[in-house]
């Protein structure tokens, strides 16, 4: 795999609080413990020289993690702690915060250090509401060192996705094809965390293939790359070079109007006029950037684009979108399969037409005019979509499964996906809330990490499958009739 490319690098500040009432040198000695705990992951982390003890701390803090480029940050609670500048910290923190607090280490502590975490932490989650900050508070908010420090680790993943996404520009080729309003993405809901979005027509993009032909060594390059990808061919050389075109092209655009400090995925037409104008159609250069880290959605599916990415950062691998494109005839399944806890009836096949990068596939070829197709590789998925909404809200499901190692009989890049429980979350929750049929693919468990970013973003809008003996809003609890 190339290198991935346009992602966040996270540095955690880890900050102290405590009242300052309370005692300041029992904060500061559950500090070191905590900080200790972290070092023997491989976290990057800056332990904070401030402790938070009132709103005059703030600046000082802020100022340091700053000089630190720290990007994130943990407040921990070593005794109870101070709610008004708790929370006045994560107002005027520019990063996602975690907060969490000290648990009584033993009895003797109960005796001479009692730090009244649990309370302390309550008082601080009021304040955050009462400001309207949203803060990432963990399943188990209240540990000793050794535990918080996998919460922390944990907090990485989900700040990732978080800064990434609202630092995202999204660079839009084309208006989607007709019919496809499934693809259409009001842009209000999409730019109230933090995304840009920048469209530009497809005569933009063929006279930026037109002024790529005049980059020598980057076509000389970017060939180079592309026969060693396919093995030391490529087909008609008239197609690969129109190709080089095309990638070098887009990554010209991507370094232009992507400035420091962002990052940048495409959203851009791919047919039907790409090929007659064009002479071939994008989708392998589609999935060699995507195979870099610059996820390119098809179809000009601006909120497909964002989802891929999230999904790439979450997983750290190169993600696909894919259609939730057809049902699994059972005569194509062996016999006694291993349907990896789903039914029959939870079987379907995630397809496009040859976006997806060739190292997350068992057997890839190029396929003119341009397409990359074969089998998606078997093993753990991640479902996922973030969608902005006609009424100009924002929702978004997460759901986890298998690609099954059983070959797909048909064409593109493809995949027999297992989600248990599918057949009624693809009714009651797909159908039922008007979501369209691209999906976010990523080749690893990931479902977690994007269900607490969502939240820390502010979609509280988040459904998952749900087993049989739990009904979605307005499922119907009668039987058919027999």
């Amino acid at each position: 795999m190339s290198e991935m490319l346009n992602s966040p690098s996270v540095r955690i500040g880890l900050v102290g609080a405590t009242r300052p009432y309370f005692s300041a040198s029992l904060s500061k000695r559950r500090l070191d413990v905590l900080a200790k705990a972290l070092g023997r992951t491989q976290l990057d982390f800056h332990k904070c020289s401030v402790l938070i003890q009132s709103d005059g701390d703030v600046p000082e803090v802020l100022a340091e993690l700053a000089r630190e480029n720290c990007n994130a940050a943990v407040v921990y609670l070593g005794n109870f702690g101070p709610e008004g500048p708790a929370g006045l910290f994560a107002k005027r923190f520019d990063g996602p915060a975690m907060y969490c607090g000290a648990a009584e280490e033993n009895r003797q502590a109960l005796a001479t250090d009692r730090g009244d975490a649990l309370c302390g932490l309550l008082n601080v989650s009021f304040n955050l509401d009462l400001r309207s900050v949203r803060a990432y508070i963990p399943p188990m908010p209240i540990g000793l060192p050794d535990e918080l420090a996998l919460e922390v680790v944990f907090f990485e993943n989900v700040a990732r996705v978080a800064i990434g996404l609202r630092n995202l520009k999204i660079l839009a080729f084309g208006p989607r094809p007709q019919d496809f309003f499934a693809c259409y993405a009001p842009l209000r809901p999409l730019m109230g965390l933090g995304i840009e979005v920048m469209e530009n027509s497809e005569l933009d993009l063929y006279q930026a293939c037109k002024k790529a032909a005049a980059d020598k060594a980057a076509i000389d390059a970017c060939a180079a790359d592309m026969k060693k990808e396919l093995g030391g061919g490529g087909g008609n050389p008239d197609l690969l070079l129109q190709m080089v075109q095309l990638e070098v092209a887009l990554m010209d655009f991507f370094e232009r109007n992507i400035p420091p400090g962002r990052f940048g995925v495409f959203a851009n037409k791919c047919w039907p006029a790409f090929q007659s104008e064009f002479g071939f159609l994008p989708c392998y250069v589609n999935s060699r950037l995507s195979g870099r880290g610059i996820p390119v959605a098809c179809e000009v599916d601006l909120c497909g684009a964002a989802s891929q990415y999230m999904v790439q950062l979450a997983s750290r691998r190169p993600a696909t979108l894919l259609d939730i494109n057809n049902s699994v005839p059972a005569d194509v399944l062996p016999e006694r399969a291993d349907l990896k806890g789903a039914d029959a009836r939870d079987l379907f096949m995630g397809f496009h037409c040859g976006n997806t990068y060739s190292g997350c596939m068992t057997n890839p070829f190029l396929n003119p005019p341009g397409k990359i197709e074969g089998q998606i590789k078997p093993g753990p998925i991640t479902l996922f979509r973030l969608q902005a909404a006609s009424e100009g809200t924002l929702r978004s499901y997460v759901a986890e499964g298998e690609i099954l190692d059983v070959p797909h009989n048909t064409y593109g890049s493809t995949g027999i996906i297992a989600v248990p429980n599918f057949a009624r979350f693809y009714r009651h929750v797909l159908i039922g809330k008007a979501f369209p049929h691209h999906a976010a693919v990523g080749f690893q468990s990931v479902g977690r990490i994007l269900f607490e970013a969502l939240a820390l973003l502010g979609v509280d809008a988040i459904d998952t499958p749900l087993p049989p003996s739990l009904l979605y809003g307005r499922e119907n609890p009668f039987p058919l009739p027999r």
